[in-house]
């Protein structure tokens, strides 16, 4: 059984989804998530450049798909290995993912459908594209330090802890201006790098964001999920649909608290870990914070036979391989 870990904003690159489209199937399978969502994902993912596919509004659903994409790839590649490993609850202890992964992750362990999933998604992203532009504010990471002496910088600073991700890094989240002066007053031993996103996520910055995401939520029909979900607020297992729900609605101003997910996994005795396209910055952070854990990170299909004989060995309690 393995963890599975879905990317968040920024994990986005120039043409990513280009190989996967080669894949039989994937092409309408993409169709059907960008009807979804509203947007046209195959030219976001295949021809746009990097500057078009960090708008907010349109990076959410791309990443979602992305994701989405990649795990319908895998189950197809692992059935193909093990016909007896069709159910995704076989194979998967543990869904979590890192801020709008947290949409993939709740698809995953069976809350959503995806083409609910992909157009609660574009609602969101359209949301906070408009929150964010109502403000000048943004995130920038803060690498290393002593954990007080960064929370006693971002306070002095007017800025919040959005994304506490573990492994030494926290990312700083406020104005534009408040996060300059971080940048040039960092805390002793951090590195201050800005990120480039339109805006201060998971902060109150986002509030106005909040209620036209929970209307379109109010809509839905949310199942309980199938596979242990995990919430971002604080890495709890997340009891019912509705629960799951609400936690998407509320991530949106709320610090996300991956640190929290990283040690849930690592208490569940789960040793093994998949991340979804377009993979490598969980898994990155998991090298830093999971350690005895495997991962695969799923970046083209490529990587699909590895996370197949990650998942089979896994799954049958095998010995990992030695290197």
């Amino acid at each position: 059984m393995i963890a599975l870990l879905s990317p968040g904003q920024g994990a986005q690159t120039p043409g990513m989804l280009a190989p996967w489209l080669e894949l039989d199937g994937a092409a309408a399978f993409l169709d059907t998530l960008a009807g979804a969502a509203g947007v046209d994902l195959h030219q976001l993912g295949t021809t746009a450049d990097a500057e078009t596919i960090k708008d907010t509004e349109l990076a959410q659903p791309l990443i979602v798909a992305t994701s989405l994409l990649s795990l319908h790839a895998l189950e197809q590649a692992l059935v193909a290995h093990d016909p007896a490993l069709t159910d995704r609850a076989e194979w998967v202890e543990i869904a979590a993912g890192h801020s709008v992964g947290e949409f993939t992750a709740a698809a995953a362990a069976g809350v959503l459908n995806a083409t609910d999933a992909l157009a609660l998604v574009g609602v969101r992203g359209a949301a906070m594209a408009a929150a964010a532009a109502a403000t000048p504010t943004g995130m920038s990471a803060v690498v290393g330090g002593d954990p007080d002496e960064v929370d006693t910088a971002l306070a002095a600073h007017h800025l919040l802890g959005a994304n506490v991700n573990g492994g030494g890094q926290v990312v700083a989240a406020g104005l534009v201006d408040d996060l300059r002066a971080l940048g040039a007053e960092p805390p002793a031993r951090a590195r201050v790098i800005p990120l480039a996103v339109a805006g201060a996520f998971h902060t109150e910055h986002m509030a106005p964001a909040v209620e036209r995401v929970r209307n379109a939520a109010a809509a839905l029909d949310p199942a309980d999920p199938r596979i242990r979900l995990l919430s971002n607020a604080a890495g709890n297992t997340v009891s019912s649909g509705q629960e799951a729900l609400n936690g998407l609605v509320a991530q949106i101003s709320s610090p996300v608290r991956w640190d929290k997910c990283q040690e849930a996994i690592l208490a569940s005795g789960v040793h093994a870990a998949v991340e979804l396209a377009p993979a490598g910055v969980l898994t990155g952070l998991a090298k830093r914070s999971m350690r005895g854990v495997e991962t695969v990170a799923l970046k083209s299909p490529d990587d699909l036979d590895a996370a197949v004989e990650l998942i089979i060995r896994s799954t049958h309690r095998q010995p990992p391989q030695e290197s």
